[in-house]
C-alpha cells in the first residue's frame, strides 16, 4: 500500500536530518511503498498508522540496506 497523506502536509514535513530535502511519498511499485523518502539523504522513514515517524532513529536507507525488515 502506498502513503496516503495531504499534499498541504507533506509540503511542511521536513527530513530531520541536517542535509535534509523534500519528503517524497512511496507509491506501491517499490520496497519504500509505506516510508516516506528524504530527496537529499535518501533516508526513508515510516508512515504508521497515517503518522509519520520522522525520528533518525527509525529511518532506513533502501539503497544501502537490502532488506530493512530483516533482523
Amino acid at each position: 500500500m502506498a502513503v496516503q497523506l495531504d499534499s498541504r502536509l507533506l509540503e511542511i514535513l521536513a527530513c530531520p536530518c541536517p542535509e535534509h530535502g523534500a519528503l517524497v511519498a512511496g507509491d506501491g511499485t517499490d520496497p519504500a511503498a509505506n516510508y516516506l523518502t528524504c530527496s537529499v539523504c535518501h533516508r526513508s522513514y515510516p508512515v504508521t498508522d497515517g503518522i509519520p515517524v520522522l525520528l533518525l532513529d527509525e529511518a532506513v536507507r533502501f539503497d544501502t540496506d537490502p532488506d530493512p525488515t530483516a533482523g
